[in-house]
């Protein structure tokens, strides 16, 4: 029997139409017209014999038909989607070892060292993913976390990595190397701010017992990534996690006016849930960040 199924080039412009609210932005994304957009959708709604949007001037609102279409439509494209990167890569994604950990930790920390895993386990597909938010670890499909924080989370199991060690950074451009400085003065020197955690800087001034004066105050950005960049680019003084930062001391885009790290209450942590001790990759992966743990110096993580 014959199937019955609208076109696929007329779902995804669907789902593009209902996702955006919009024919105009739906065509901007999917690289083709306007007019494109709303014939398809005109097709699928005769298709399908209901309408899924209701036009009001300029405004474009779904109908309850379309608002229930657009939950099925939108799993079902993920699931089609996913099924052709694995059907290229040759595997699924439940075949991959899952590591979840904070986006700068994953680029400046995990990713220049992932080589040594790799060639020594080339028949492991790995998967980094990350997240800035809490893990439900009682249902997560996450195999192995990297995380900041003092080490208990719920159905799961902490071994520490390292400890948060955090240093304030200079641009030579900014501020050319010398003598340390003994005292802070936040009239005089710019400084940078992560949004994502604004008590860095106060952090910083409790742990090192370096004198200041003036208030804290500069240019505000996301996350620590966008801080060392724009650090390196001489717009201001920055406190971030010393790891975060070795390419740049090493080359010398960045000094430490102040001297060395000052530690934290957090550390950083391999978290993996409770029922992923079985998982052979994963105690895998476990142990081999713990090696790379005590390379730096880091305190061996417990087991």
């Amino acid at each position: 029997m014959r199937r019955f199924l609208p076109s696929l080039s007329a779902l995804v412009a669907f789902e593009a139409a209902a996702r955006h609210v919009s024919f105009t932005r739906a065509a901007e994304d999917l690289a083709i017209t306007q007019s494109g957009i709303s014939r398809q959708v005109s097709n699928l709604e005769a298709f399908l014999g209901v309408k899924l949007f209701e036009r009001i001037g300029s405004r474009l609102i779904l109908t309850d038909a379309g608002t229930a279409f657009l939950k099925e439509v939108s799993g079902s494209l993920d699931r089609i989607e996913q099924a052709a990167i694995d059907t290229v890569r040759g595997r699924t994604l439940e075949d991959a070892l899952l590591v979840c950990t904070h986006p700068t930790l994953a680029s400046r920390w995990l990713a220049p060292r992932l080589d040594s895993y790799l060639r020594a386990n080339p028949d492991v597909v790995v998967e980094v993913v990350t997240t800035t938010g809490e893990i439900d670890f009682e249902s997560t499909r996450i195999d192995v976390a990297i995380l900041r924080g003092s080490g208990s989370w719920k159905h799961a199991l902490a071994f520490e990595l390292f400890p948060e060690e955090l240093v304030v950074v200079a641009a030579p451009r900014l501020l050319p190397p010398g003598p340390l400085l003994e005292r802070l003065d936040f009239d005089r020197l710019p400084t940078l701010q992560n949004a994502s955690r604004p008590d860095l800087w106060l952090t910083w001034l409790r742990g090192s017992g370096v004198p200041h004066a003036g208030a804290i105050r500069g240019v505000r950005l996301p996350q620590s990534e966008m801080l060392i960049s724009a650090a390196v680019a001489g717009l201001g003084l920055a406190v971030v996690p010393v790891q975060y930062v070795e390419a740049e001391l090493a080359r010398g885009d960045l000094w430490l006016p102040f001297g060395g790290p000052v530690a934290t209450r957090d550390s950083y942590w391999i978290v993996h849930s409770e029922r992923r001790v079985t998982v052979e990759a994963a105690m895998q992966f476990k142990a081999w960040l713990q090696r790379q743990g005590r390379q730096r110096g880091a305190r061996p993580a417990g087991t």
